[in-house]
């Protein structure tokens, strides 16, 4: 919660899509980050903006180029859990990763 730390369980599943990334012949990566719904709209999105610079960092830290990823903070909008405003729900709370044709750039 308020946190863009890469946990130990995050860095496991980045290592994964580092893996898949190399079998995809250096594709566009699109990273979007969210939040849960507790903080106010314009905190979220600051928050979710800061939790994509960590997997970018994550990400160029392991050879991938910064020039194939490109980013969009989403704050609280397109919660995986439906909740009410100002509630905490961990699954909310995550940058998802999509690579290949049409993903950023």
């Amino acid at each position: 919660w308020d946190s863009a730390e890469i946990t130990p369980e995050a860095a496991s599943i980045l290592d994964s899509a580092i893996t898949a990334y190399a079998d995809c012949d250096s594709v566009p990566i699109m990273l979007a980050g969210y939040t849960d719904r507790s903080g106010s709209v314009q905190y979220n999105m600051g928050l979710s903006e800061r939790r994509n610079s960590s997997v970018r960092s994550y990400l160029t830290a392991r050879s991938i180029p910064d020039a194939a990823i490109t980013s969009e903070a989403f704050g609280e909008s397109n919660p995986r859990v439906p909740t009410a405003d100002g509630v905490r729900e961990l699954q909310n709370r995550r940058v998802e990763i999509s690579y290949g044709p049409g993903s950023g750039m």
